[in-house]
């Protein structure tokens, strides 16, 4: 690779490039780590530890299971819905074991949402938690699901103390909704306490590992094609980033982000887990005070987050008093990280906050902040190990020097493509090239900073809410005649959904909105401000004009 302007802000010990055909397969990283770091711990969930070694045989149970008692085969997609247990890294490892391709679900998607995806992604079987069982009830019979796989939080907590839980969760604080789905197979009967070993499956780096889905322009959530080799390179490619700071085999990692959504499925999930780290599980971490009590148990090392949730901490009084002195590293990604909630990180903790970029389409990060102290707060850091970043026009003309561009990512990290749908991956990928939709402007240095969106998206603590699946949802209303939905900024999440609406029928309630949402869209999604308007916005051809709406936003409140 050529030299860039930006290697200059690289440590001593991070490499201008990696091998990313370093493993043959994430498995074979796996398998890797649990033979060097086999009786350390791998994850721990509520006091619960799982090492190395318990990992690899459960996952080996997992697989084994998989191709003895059903007619999956290598290359079938299997669905994994649910927030961050130890029940987790299993599934995922025992799935690509297997040879399945992983397709994460977000497990507080409705009924909706998970029929598109279970038959977008053409997913066969789907390993599910019960307290999202009676959702899964409503459209299982609309989808190619042939086996579903129920778990409980507490599967693999020991006795009383699962017993307990379950009856907490079940009896007093009801968290689990009465579901009658039949033919459903137990978690724990997969991975019971046996020494299986799964017939061998041949892996080339080139298959597919995840569809990592992702929302669209148009509104239809796809795929992201990952393979292995993509995975693999972004994970050597932190691995690479981190060198000079994270020690192997000694890291205890705090994970509250779910390990479905691709930064902490990349970074917590694979890459630290490859480097011997210890990832202590946050299920809840919107419960800030059990979170915050968690933290002081553990002399932890690194923390992954986004701004959301640095914010949150930064107002909890006892997170103020932690002791800080064990920290090496705290990440931000998935959202941009505001410059007044790095300073304040910064000033309580005595940490930087290293802000990072990438997207689902690049497995996900593509460029980082040096973690040495010399972090620019504020920008997106330099591109990360073999990845070019360039800047170009509306006609893919590269822009100068300090002018706006769309970022433009290449990099062995970046997918293949979007899983069926060739138009969508024409309009994102050309000569290796993936396009943003981000636009950004690059110092002479070769620090980039992200000035503003081509896309319409919206992002809401971390997610992505692409404005048309919001409003496809209200649209089905009897009442509504027009829709519009833009983002707007927002002190707890960044930008929050807010919409517009033209009534059909007078009557119509902002209530009545909300219930509808309710039933239709996860939380993040569903919009946070509802206004009724006469009239929207249009092109001469009654296209409606969302960014006239976000610039009657800003003239409002400037």
């Amino acid at each position: 690779m050529a030299d860039y302007v930006w290697h200059q802000h690289y440590g001593p010990g991070v490499p201008k490039e990696i091998n990313p055909d370093s493993y043959p397969s994430i498995v074979a990283a796996f398998e890797e780590s649990c033979v060097k770091f086999g009786e350390k711990v791998a994850f721990e969930n509520m006091g619960v530890s799982m090492t190395f070694n318990e990992l690899k045989q459960r996952s080996e149970n997992f697989a084994a299971w998989i191709q003895n008692n059903t007619d999956l085969v290598p290359g079938d997609k299997i669905a994994i819905q649910m927030p961050n247990l130890l029940q987790y890294p299993i599934c995922i490892y025992g799935s690509l074991l297997a040879g399945m391709v992983v397709v994460n679900v977000n497990p507080l998607y409705t009924s909706r949402e998970m029929e598109h995806q279970f038959n977008d992604s053409g997913a066969k079987a789907v390993v599910i938690v019960a307290n999202f069982c009676n959702e899964l009830e409503e459209c299982l019979s609309k989808t190619g699901l042939k086996h579903v796989i129920v778990t409980r939080i507490p599967d693999l907590f020991p006795q009383p103390k699962q017993f307990i839980v379950n009856l907490v969760l079940n009896h007093v604080k009801k968290m689990v909704p009465k579901f009658n789905l039949k033919n459903t197979i137990d978690f724990r009967d997969l991975v019971k306490d046996r020494a299986q070993k799964p017939k061998p499956v041949e892996i080339k780096n080139t298959d597919t590992a995840f569809l990592q889905y992702t929302g669209g322009t148009t509104g239809v959530s796809k795929g992201a094609v990952l393979t292995h080799r993509n995975v693999i390179a972004n994970m050597e490619q932190m691995r690479g980033l981190m060198g000079d700071v994270i020690t192997e085999g000694e890291e205890i990692i705090i994970t509250p982000l779910p390990m479905y959504h691709i930064f902490s499925l990349t970074v917590n999930c694979l890459a630290f887990i490859c480097m011997g780290g210890k990832n202590v599980l946050i299920t809840n971490p919107r419960d800030m005070p059990a979170f915050v009590k968690e933290l002081k148990k553990h002399k932890w090392t690194v923390l992954t987050g986004v701004n959301t949730l640095f914010n949150g901490l930064l107002h909890n009084e006892e997170f103020k008093k932690l002791d800080f002195s064990s920290v090496k590293l705290v990440i931000g990604g998935a959202m941009a990280i505001q410059k007044a909630v790095a300073e304040k990180w910064r000033d309580v903790t005595g940490n930087l906050l290293v802000e990072g970029y990438g997207l689902t389409e690049s497995s996900p990060v593509a460029s980082a902040n040096p973690i040495d102290g010399r972090a620019r707060i504020g920008t997106i850091g330099v591109p990360v190990a073999s990845t070019e970043m360039k800047l170009c026009d509306e006609n893919g003309v590269e822009v100068a020097i300090g002018e706006r561009g769309e970022i433009n990512i290449k990099g062995p990290q970046v997918m293949q493509g979007y899983y069926n749908r060739p138009d969508e991956t024409a309009n994102v990928l050309k000569d290796g090239w993936l396009r943003t939709g981000d636009v950004a402007v690059m110092a002479e240095d070769g620090f980039f900073t992200i000035v503003d969106r081509i896309k319409d998206m919206i992002i809401v603590s971390g997610f992505n809410v692409y404005p048309n699946e919001v409003e496809d949802v209200i649209a089905m209303m009897p009442k509504v005649m027009e829709v519009a939905a833009i983002g707007v900024p927002d002190a707890k999440s960044t930008e929050a959904v807010k919409v517009f609406i033209v009534k059909k029928d007078p009557s119509l309630t902002e209530q009545e909105v909300r219930d509808f949402c309710e039933e239709n869209m996860t939380g993040y999604k569903k919009p946070k401000h509802i206004v009724f308007r006469d009239d929207l916005p249009k092109t001469n051809v009654g296209k409606i004009l969302r960014r006239a709406l976000r610039e009657e936003e800003a003239a409002a409140t400037a």
